[in-house]
């Protein structure tokens, strides 16, 4: 499984009920970020993409979208022209486990109801939220929590919101920068964590399991 590339991902809602809607998705490989920002039909300052990659050191690509519709449709386009092209395998914190999850049920049902298709099914997943709560002892079990108990302060101190419900906010009032800087920080902080367990755990402490809705 080492030997996949780690493509992370990670989303932002405006809540968590079934009309909500996808705000932000964000995939990170070693080499830079894709963030898809669905922009409401507002008008993002023309400087955005600049000014958050003058803020990060790995490169961000960014694109626009006024709706989240649009935003889904791009990200599938993304996604099965690009990243299942490639041997890599999928990875969330809490995205999607066999009690539940965010990330990948909620993407389902707003991809059914715009009448998309699953574009994940050739990729490989792995949470990396199940070898942290096996595999190491620590006493904290949030994505930012785990990160600074075994990696450090470094992309805590990047993410703006001391809480991810800060996103919805910030979506609601335009404040772009700070929502992408935060959605790139959980997508960052989720490799890196991958990145860890692979170092100190075997390939059979990975629950890996196929996103394929036909087998």
């Amino acid at each position: 499984m080492t030997d996949l590339t780690t493509i992370a991902f990670d989303i932002e809602t405006t809540g968590f009920e079934t009309d909500d809607e996808l705000t932000v998705a964000g995939f990170d490989s070693a080499v830079s970020s894709r963030v898809f920002l669905n922009t409401g039909g507002t008008t993002p300052p023309a400087a955005l993409a600049d000014q958050i990659n003058n803020t990060l050191q790995t490169p961000v690509q960014l694109s626009y979208h006024d709706t989240e519709q649009e935003l889904l449709t791009e990200l599938t386009t993304f996604t099965t022209s690009t990243l299942t092209q490639r041997d890599a395998k999928l990875v969330a914190y809490n995205g999607e486990r066999w009690n539940g999850g965010f990330d990948l049920p909620f993407l389902r049902t707003r991809l059914c109801t715009h009448g998309l298709e699953w574009p994940f099914g050739t990729l490989p997943y792995v949470d990396v939220m199940d070898v942290f709560e096996k595999r190491f002892n620590t006493s904290e079990d949030t994505l930012e929590g785990v990160y600074g108990e075994l990696i450090g302060s470094g992309l805590n101190d990047l993410d703006p919101f001391a809480d991810s419900r800060e996103a919805v906010t910030a979506w609601e009032k335009s404040t772009y920068e700070r929502l992408i800087i935060h959605n790139v920080a959980d997508i960052r902080r989720t490799r890196a964590l991958m990145d860890l367990a692979e170092r100190y755990c075997s390939k059979s402490y990975f629950s890996v399991k196929s996103l394929d809705p036909v087998l």
